[in-house]
């Protein structure tokens, strides 16, 4: 029987520091499964959802997804970098304009200058 399910997690049990977050969790799902987690906030969804995706390896007990399936989370607010700080953060989601509008600045700045023989 369970090989039916495409992912178990038996006898979970989940710890920051001293505190438990997850105690003996257990659940087994099937193919085509549509499942939702619902609960208080806090109480510890999220951390159960990173271990099914494979990112909280920090955990006793068993989550195991089984062979041919793979995996994947979107998480309704991203990971920041923890090395960043706040501006940097926010210029890093758009350095792709900054640098357009860097090129765009270059050009146009250029347009003033005669070409010279290797511009042509």
């Amino acid at each position: 029987m369970a090989d039916e399910y495409i992912f178990t997690m038996l006898g979970l049990n989940k710890f920051y520091g001293q505190k438990q977050v997850l105690n003996n969790i257990n659940l087994c799902f099937y193919p085509g499964a549509k499942i939702g987690i619902v609960g208080e906030n806090g109480s510890g969804k999220t951390t159960v959802l990173r271990i099914m995706a494979g990112l909280d390896e920090d955990y006793k007990g068993q989550a195991d997804l089984s062979k041919g399936y793979t995996r994947g989370i979107v998480l309704q607010e991203p990971e920041l970098d923890p090395d960043l700080t706040v501006k940097e953060t926010v210029e890093s989601a758009f350095a792709d304009i900054v640098g357009m509008m860097r090129e765009y600045d270059e050009v146009t700045a250029k347009m003033g200058d005669p070409l010279d023989d290797d511009e042509m």
